[in-house]
């Protein structure tokens, strides 16, 4: 087998697949509207959170509060295993590059970017690219990890190979589907195993982690 001169490319998404932005986002709804969390349930439809009962104009105008006031882009929690599993797949060749829509308002551009460089910093996410585009099938990449239906069917519809990343809004979707990090990094190192590819050099660990093949990421 001929060595491919190009790394194998991940586009990973940030909403819902390294961090938790509904539970963030849940935390601020609340607060504002004086309601207690467990009160806003999970979403099982995406992005409209009429399920909250909100229009999207009081959507648009608390996101831009959550964004600018409370600046979830910078607190909000990773998901379990999201820094281990994507160290892992980076120390063996992958090309991580993340893939996220998060400009939507004009306005904060400013506030989003800053604060989404500075999360993937403060919580060790490993990448070498940082796109911020709303069309991700036009963003190379061999495989792609998602949570968003609409997303996940427009990668899908241009040819391109996604992982689902498991949320009640996505069930609906057939796989391959991941319900923990350590399940991407199985799909991963497998579609990894099949391809020879150029190994980049590695990337510097600020944590200086070790993680052994028998560990579990998630």
């Amino acid at each position: 087998m001929l060595l491919s001169d190009q790394p194998l490319v991940l586009g990973v998404d940030l909403d819902g697949v390294c961090g938790d932005y509904e539970d963030a986002f849940r935390q601020v709804v609340a607060r504002r509207r004086g309601l207690d969390p467990d009160q806003l349930q999970p979403q099982t439809t995406m992005d409209a959170y009429t399920e909250w009962g909100l229009t999207f104009e009081e959507l648009q105008h608390l996101h831009r509060l959550a964004v600018v006031e409370d600046r979830i882009f910078r607190t909000m929690t990773p998901l379990d295993g999201v820094s281990e599993a994507l160290w892992r797949l980076s120390d063996r060749g992958v090309w991580i590059r993340i893939i996220t829509a998060r400009l939507l308002f004009s306005g904060i551009h400013e506030t989003s970017a800053a604060d989404t460089a500075a999360w993937l910093d403060a919580n060790a996410i490993p990448y070498r690219d940082l796109c911020f585009i709303n069309t991700k099938p036009d963003v190379g990449a061999d495989l792609y990890v998602d949570d968003s239906p609409g997303n996940v069917i427009a990668l899908r519809e241009a040819g391109r190979a996604t992982i689902v990343f498991d949320q009640p809004y996505n069930r609906h979707l057939p796989g391959p589907r991941a319900t923990t990090w350590h399940d991407v990094v199985s799909y991963v190192e497998a579609e990894l195993a099949g391809r020879d590819r150029h190994v980049p050099l590695p990337l510097e660990d600020p944590l200086d982690r070790v993680l052994t093949d028998d560990e579990d990421p998630a």
